[in-house]
């Protein structure tokens, strides 16, 4: 029938009609980016031609520029032409983000009514299609300055929107705003382990996978890995975990054996059966609050953390079974293929084009190979902080520093800078590609920026 009508109905009512469809289509490469990190969390989308430069106050390469209200860092996601983001925003408190680079643990201790906010967006204007307010109320926990009480990237199927306020609880919408289901998962009480008042907020992004929803949920106490049904919410399996907070998101890797859900972690790294949440494989040795998520490539899973004594990056075979934590000093084993102590605090790694690319918080950039972990070139970027993770697409990386400068390398093996911009704000979320456009959450806006 769409194709029949194509003649006669305009572009944009095919993509949402297509967005509409069903749940069980797969994003559509180069169109889609349907959760944290884009398809399979592995920030790269391709087809498009993308911008090297452009200049926000004279507008070159800027498609549009959207006032997005309170607090987030959670990053926007696309399914065709329409664009979803959350914020959280206070009834009283102007709004207060602290970059930077510095060890403060203390929390902002907010006592106003927040409004929880889901919006979708149409990527061809900016314009604000819907929005919907999922919970109001006095946040249960506290944030970091750094942080937001809206840090989880929502997740879509082309079908539902997932979204995660932690604390605030699980909802799921349909694509016209409705309201399918929720759940309240209790408290989850983010906060630095050795000390529990410095709340940080919840963090882990949720992760639609087939007809479930997994939420990663490691907290001070009773931390889990849990699945829900995407139909109505219902519980299909809960595991325990014995970790300290994270904020990582979990990754699938896909198999002829099935899938399995890889997670990050202190105590606990591993891998879980998604279909039954039963353990696999475990390791510990990671940074003790590990922020990046799981980087699947081919049969390896690329995992990092560098809070603590030590900041490994680990290359794990995905056929693992059992504890395979490396013994001390040893730098591999039958499932490690190798590790480093370059690890990276907040951004997740990228894998392009048979290179790892890892910045470090201190805005470090090191590029390696994946099937050794040889160190191609190490090239600090600026000296401020960084915690968006880098994407990439049409030969280029997209690394964002918390300042708001935007530095484009070429990928490759050797060090090649094509160009800094200036977005012109706070930018600590990591940015979406969709049809050649990129799209940057300041802190203030949702910035869309392509080729003329």
């Amino acid at each position: 029938m769409l194709f029949r009508l194509k003649f006669v109905i305009p572009a944009f009512l095919l993509s949402f009609a297509y967005a509409l469809s069903s749940a069980e289509k797969k994003p559509a490469q180069g169109i889609d980016w349907p959760s944290f990190r884009g398809p399979d969390a592995a920030g790269v989308a391709e087809g498009y031609p993308l911008p090297s430069t452009w200049d926000i106050e004279k507008s070159v390469n800027v498609r549009w520029k959207t006032p997005i209200p309170g607090l987030g860092l959670s990053s926007p996601i696309v399914w065709a032409d329409l664009i979803f983001i959350s914020t959280s925003i206070s009834s009283q408190e102007t709004p207060n983000l602290k970059p930077g680079l510095y060890g403060e643990v203390g929390s902002v201790d907010e006592t106003s009514v927040h409004r929880w906010i889901v919006y979708c967006i149409d990527k061809r204007t900016g314009k604000i299609i819907w929005e919907k307010t999922a919970h109001s109320g006095v946040p249960k926990i506290k944030r970091h300055p750094k942080s937001t009480h809206a840090n989880s990237t929502l997740a879509t199927d082309g079908e539902r929107v997932v979204a995660f306020f932690g604390s605030e609880g699980l909802y799921c919408y349909d694509l016209k705003g409705n309201l399918l289901w929720s759940k309240d998962l209790g408290v989850l009480d983010s906060a630095f382990f050795v000390m529990p008042a410095a709340q940080w907020e919840f963090g882990s992004s949720p992760l639609i996978n087939g007809n479930s929803v997994i939420v990663q949920c490691d907290v001070l106490t009773n931390s889990f890995l849990a699945s829900f049904s995407i139909k109505d919410g219902r519980e299909l399996w809960r595991t325990s975990r014995d970790d300290v907070p994270t904020w990582s998101t979990p990754s699938i890797y896909s198999s002829g054996q099935g899938q399995q859900i890889v997670v990050n972690g202190y105590k606990h790294i591993g891998g879980y059966d998604a279909r039954t949440g039963k353990e696999l494989w475990r390791m510990h040795g990671g940074g003790d609050i590990p922020v990046p998520t799981p980087v699947i490539a081919g049969d390896m899973a690329f995992l990092t953390g560098a809070h603590g004594s030590i900041a490994p990056i680990y290359a794990i075979r995905l056929s693992a079974i059992g504890d395979i934590s490396l013994q001390e000093n040893q730098p591999s084993n039958n499932y490690v293929a190798w590790m480093n102590k370059e690890g990276s605090y907040m951004a997740t790694p990228l894998v392009y084009g048979g290179h790892l690319y890892n910045c470090r918080w201190n805005g470090v950039l090191c590029c390696y190979e994946t099937a050794t972990g040889k160190r191609l070139y190490q090239q600090r970027l600026a000296a401020g902080a960084f915690t968006a993770s880098p994407v990439a697409g049409d030969g280029k990386i997209y690394i964002a520093s918390e300042d708001g400068d935007v530095f484009v390398v070429r990928a490759g093996p050797n060090y090649e800078l094509i160009a800094k911009n200036f977005l012109g704000e706070v930018c600590l979320a990591t940015p979406a590609i969709s049809q050649g456009l990129l799209l940057f959450r300041t802190q203030a806006n949702l910035v869309a920026i392509a080729k003329r």
